[in-house]
């Protein structure tokens, strides 16, 4: 069974529905028992990463997330909270935010704003790890960000826009995405199989 992790955003919905269409059993579930039991773990994201790390601190879902040993996939925002600190949210409080630390790189904001954010279909470049394995070069996948995580020794694959950033990140069992594979059509219903494959 595969738990998504259900907190106060995301796009766990969609992520359930292409699960479904693999006739993969899957949960969306905040529940730390059943989450820490499933074979595999999905955290979804859609939402703000400053007031998502408050509600997941104040359920303990940080040191939950942290301490998995199953294969675990973060998307879009998931990847971002998976990374040291994001600078959204400071401008609020004159303070990056402090993320769950997996893995080593920062979270920035895409300049300049005027073509922000990153919005559509675009192809990772340099992939490099089994989550990728079946899908070829110039493949496209959907974006939706204003925030990117740099570049760092734990990338598996970089997109280009406006400036390099990290397309994809992978840490021991944590692998991240920062693009949609769910909304992704067939490149991204190949991904989900191949993670639902490690």
């Amino acid at each position: 069974m595969i738990a998504i992790i259900k907190y106060n955003g995301g796009n766990t919905a969609s992520v359930k529905n292409a699960l479904d269409r693999l006739g993969c059993e899957s949960e969306i579930t905040d529940n730390h028992e059943t989450i820490l039991a499933a074979d595999r773990v999905i955290f979804p994201g859609v939402g703000e990463a400053s007031s998502t790390m408050r509600y997941l601190r104040s359920r303990n879902m940080d040191k939950l997330i942290v301490g998995l040993r199953q294969p675990t996939l973060g998307i879009c925002l998931g990847l971002q909270l998976m990374c040291r600190t994001s600078e959204e949210g400071a401008a609020e409080t004159a303070a990056e935010t402090r993320c769950l630390g997996i893995f080593d790189t920062k979270v920035r904001l895409f300049p300049p704003l005027d073509i922000v954010p990153h919005i559509g279909w675009n192809n990772p470049l340099n992939m490099r790890s089994a989550l990728f394995r079946g899908i070829e070069p110039g493949a496209d996948f959907y974006f939706v960000h204003s925030y990117y995580a740099e570049p760092c020794s734990e990338t598996i694959a970089e997109g280009d826009y406006i400036l390099p950033f990290s397309v994809a990140l992978k840490k021991d069992n944590f692998y991240g995405v920062q693009f949609h594979p769910e909304k992704s059509a067939e490149a991204g219903a190949i991904l989900l199989q191949n993670f639902l494959s490690l």
